[in-house]
């Protein structure tokens, strides 16, 4: 089922989430329903919040952007990507360094900025199983876990940029949480 997008403004989206039990009501459906709605609105990456739910879980697919890639497109050292749900995610470090990528977010549409992040990260986390991991990522894959991270973590990527840049963007802000910006997915103001 295609669940709505929360729109930027809504208090789930700053909110730092809380872990899950393997007992989570309805986790496996929940997972499912966020793959269906993350493709369905042509997003790498989608997180708990971002559908009105304060949980610590995230979805990505950084496979999706090789398999679309033109041979011109920059060349990351992940390829050709994973496709993954974390549970209860726990960034161990980050490392390697700073990189700028023109980043977007589905709770945020229309707008995108350059995001400096580290080139990696290490990240202890539960799979769908609720088997440990502990898996350091590096490249785009990196960068889309670290963003979808941040999501559960209450950040947002627009935190990232300059006061200025921002308060030059607060017009389009107060447009999306208004609902007032058109977009080709379901979308809710949240709560």
């Amino acid at each position: 089922m295609i669940l709505p997008i929360v729109a930027y403004g809504a208090t789930v989206l700053r909110k730092v989430c809380k872990p899950i039990e393997a007992n989570y009501e309805g986790l496996g459906k929940l997972i499912e329903d966020m793959w269906e709605t993350m493709y369905e609105s042509n997003g790498v990456g989608l997180a708990a919040p971002q559908i009105n739910r304060d949980i610590r879980l995230f979805v990505m697919d950084s496979a999706q952007i090789f398999a679309n890639s033109e041979p011109e497109d920059e060349a990351y050292s992940d390829a050709p990507g994973i496709k993954r749900a974390f549970i209860n995610p726990q960034i161990i470090e980050t490392g390697g360094k700073e990189w700028i990528y023109n980043e977007g977010c589905l709770s945020i549409p229309k707008i995108r900025e350059d995001v400096s992040r580290p080139e990696s990260v290490t990240l202890a986390y539960l799979d769908e199983q609720f088997k440990e991991h502990t898996e350091t990522f590096h490249g785009i894959t990196a960068r889309i876990i670290m963003h979808e991270y941040d999501h559960i973590e209450g950040k947002l990527f627009i935190d990232y940029i300059k006061p200025l840049k921002k308060k030059l963007l607060q017009g389009k802000l107060n447009d999306i949480s208004k609902g007032k910006m058109r977009v080709d997915y379901k979308m809710t103001l949240g709560k």
